[in-house]
């Protein structure tokens, strides 16, 4: 499955994940965005993997925003958005 979402006023954030026993698998965050420090994609990926397929906007947000170390700084994007991607790309 493949969503995009283009932030107002942002950068594009594009998400590919697959469902697996009702449950986001294989969870690929990508975009033009800017995240620092970089290995915090990795950190965001893993906190998607495994949350329910029918997760609304606010649980994957919530996911996002618990994963990421405090010194993270998102750019262009934020954990809503990504909750957005995901949203869209489940659609």
């Amino acid at each position: 499955m493949h969503g995009e979402y283009k932030v107002p006023g942002g950068k594009l954030v594009v998400v590919d994940l697959e469902i697996k026993n009702g449950a986001l698998s294989d969870v690929r965050l990508s975009g033009d965005f800017f995240l620092e420090p970089p290995e915090a994609l990795d950190v965001i990926n893993a906190a998607l993997t495994g949350l329910p397929a029918d997760a609304d906007d606010a649980r994957i947000a919530a996911a996002v925003e618990q994963s990421l170390p405090s010194e993270a700084e998102l750019f262009g994007f934020s954990p809503e958005a990504v909750a957005v991607t995901v949203r869209r790309a489940l659609a």
